[in-house]
């Protein structure tokens, strides 16, 4: 079911919308059947189907699977066997995950009518957005995207980020004219493999086009943090280039030079002074540059879901308190579906799963975290005696009975309100029920399909001994304790952990970067000299006693776990981890700063730029769960 979408026809759009959420079961249905019938043959499926395409056989024995379990498929299409190992249509590219949350990226493969899918979501966003936005159609959308230079694979087929493959498809370069998708950003300066040059290029067009920008953005909250800083960091230059009417000679890149040059033209002495007395300084914070400089702006189009949530007083400060807006819910797997709220707190967001896009089933996920730890005989004893001996053996036979008992997977329309599912997909591309590794939670349906909240991505989480803390977890915990700072004037602007089990016992270290409020130039050392050291043991106190009870019985009661640590790193630190992560293989524009890293190579990287460390000097509260008498 390859579905059509012009943006510029709203009416039928939101028609199109409506028919698909309430026929969200017999839609899906009949995608099952339409993967199934044409991928029957395939060697994968043949080994569990022996050429049937029957639902039923489908579920009972094909497995849900892992990317490890798919891998040696999509490899042995990247080194030159033929498409139909895993897919019927020709894999006609390989697309490379971001890599930060697993350590090293993923590859999964791609067809031509993938493409198509994805375009047909990126043109739904238009008469969905324009039902909350007046005049979007008067002016550009000042966009930061990026491109990552593609790899050829032995067979080759290009692997890359799914956002290259979009950015340099000519589903991108000849969308369908409409004011809602004109960028200041040149597609010149989007295809420039240089990210620097990109960067600044784009910037510049976003400045000398200022009046007509209605909204500013970026795919996630933290590339729209890097590009402010960078704007801090160069808007002298950038004003002396508006000044002169002259691109800076170090912008060597042709395709950036002549699109840039189209659009700066002439001097512009007028426009330079202007940008300048916004950020000069003159006693002048950067609070609320993005509506200063950019004053028509309606909203800022970012992701700030899942572990982007942390950006928002961030985003908050720096764009004067503009509507966040997520738009959208996808993956290098699949894309899934849109915010039909768009405008509603980041808090709130849920997305719709759009149910022409894959197979959709979910797995139960059990969220009581305390009640689960008691039920399940989870113990933090330390020792190697017998008895925590027969202990660790009793709780290794309790689950893997539970293992066995494992709910099965529900398809869309089974899935209930306010429960915590595993996301797994079956596409058209070659993955059959492949877990993708984000936790959601039902939070209603629009008609018949479901929307959903991502919670977080699956076994991201710090660990010592039995306790578990996932990336939701952590940032509530964080989120708690930087309350202590903002009175003092600072904001926690990037933040990751790792687990020290080098220490006896073994802590949780969380590396935080901080700013001040006011002028943005002053140097990190300073700001350390600054913090409280009580203040800042208090911090790692809260963060302790805001994680789950799993965490606090360990450091309470048995001990297993040492005293929290925060190290305060300079300022600039991530983007560093940034810049190093990229050099590895992460892709600028799919990049999320990983809140929980493992590689010797980057902790060596933040612990030399550490400024400050602080521990808890208190012992967090821990009861017993107590069941009710009956």
């Amino acid at each position: 079911m390859l579905l059509h979408c012009d943006p510029n026809d709203g009416e039928g759009s939101l028609k199109l919308v409506e028919d698909l959420t309430t026929n969200a079961n017999e839609v899906q249905q009949q995608i099952l059947e339409e993967i199934l019938t044409q991928n029957a043959d395939t060697e994968y499926l043949k080994s569990f189907l022996g050429g049937c395409f029957d639902k039923e056989q489908f579920k009972n024995k094909v497995p849900i699977v892992t990317y490890e379990d798919i891998k040696p498929y999509i490899e042995r299409i990247a080194n030159g066997e033929a498409s139909r190992i895993i897919s019927s249509q020709q894999i006609t590219e390989l697309l490379t995950s971001s890599g930060t949350s697993g350590g090293q990226p993923k590859i999964m493969p791609s067809t031509a009518q993938d493409l198509d899918r994805k375009t047909f979501l990126y043109n739904l966003l238009v008469p969905v957005m324009n039902q909350y936005v007046d005049g979007l159609d008067q002016g550009k959308g000042m966009y930061l995207l990026f491109i990552k230079p593609e790899i050829r694979t032995p067979s080759g087929l290009m692997a890359r980020p799914v956002l290259t493959s979009y950015y340099k498809s000519c589903n991108f370069r000849n969308r369908p004219f409409n004011r809602f998708n004109v960028y200041t950003s040149p597609d010149e300066t989007i295809l420039c493999s240089d990210c620097r040059q990109s960067m600044y290029c784009q910037l510049l067009c976003g400045l000398i086009q200022r009046d007509e920008v209605l909204r500013v953005g970026a795919v996630f909250a933290s590339a729209l943090l890097r590009a402010i800083k960078f704007l801090e960091d160069y808007w002298q230059e950038l004003c002396s280039n508006i000044r002169t009417g002259h691109v800076s000679d170090w912008i060597t890149d042709p395709g950036c030079r002549n699109a840039v040059s189209d659009i700066l033209r002439q001097p512009n002495s007028e426009l330079a002074h202007l940008i300048e007395s916004e950020c000069i300084g003159n006693g002048k914070s950067w609070e609320g540059i993005i509506k200063r400089l950019w004053p028509r702006t309606k909203y800022v189009d970012v992701i700030v879901t899942g572990s982007m949530a942390q950006y928002i007083p961030t985003l908050d400060f720096y764009s004067g308190g503009l509507p966040l807006v997520s738009t959208m819910y996808a993956s290098s797997e699949c894309y899934f579906g849109i915010n039909l709220k768009p405008l509603s707190e980041p808090s709130d967001v849920s997305y719709t799963l759009l149910p022409n896009m894959a197979y959709f089933e979910f797995l139960p996920v059990e969220r009581n975290h305390d009640q689960a730890a008691v039920t399940q005989g989870i113990q933090c004893n330390g020792g190697g005696s017998d008895r925590n001996g027969l202990r660790r053996e009793e709780e290794e036979e309790e689950e893997e009975e539970e293992e066995e008992e494992e709910e099965e997977a529900v398809d869309l329309v089974q899935v209930k309100p306010g429960h915590y599912y595993e996301l797994v997909v079956t596409t058209f591309t070659g993955l059959y029920r492949y877990r993708v590794g984000d936790i959601l939670k039902v939070t209603g349906f629009h008609n018949n399909a479901p929307q959903f909240r991502f919670v977080h991505r699956l076994n991201v989480v710090l660990s010592i001994d039995t306790d578990k803390t996932n990336e939701e977890d952590l940032l509530k915990a964080v989120t708690q304790a930087k309350l202590l700072l903002e009175p003092l004037g600072f904001l926690l602007t990037e933040y990751t952990s790792y687990a020290d089990t080098c220490s006896i016992p073994g802590h949780y270290v969380l590396f935080w970067e901080l700013k001040m409020k006011g002028n943005g130039n002053q140097q990190q050392q300073q700001q350390a000299a600054e913090l409280n050291p009580s203040i800042m043991e208090e911090c790692c106190s809260t963060v302790e006693q805001s994680l789950d009870s799993v965490y606090r019985r360990c450091r309470s009661k048995d001990r297993s776990i040492g005293p929290l640590e925060i190290r305060v790193v300079q300022h600039g630190t991530f983007d560093a981890l940034m810049d190093f992560c990229v050099s590895q293989g992460s892709s600028v524009n799919q990049y999320k700063t990983p809140r929980c890293i493992k590689s010797e190579k980057t902790i060596e990287l933040l612990d030399s730029r550490v400024v400050g460390r602080f521990f808890s000097k208190k012992t967090p509260h821990w009861e017993p769960y107590r069941m009710e008498a009956k």
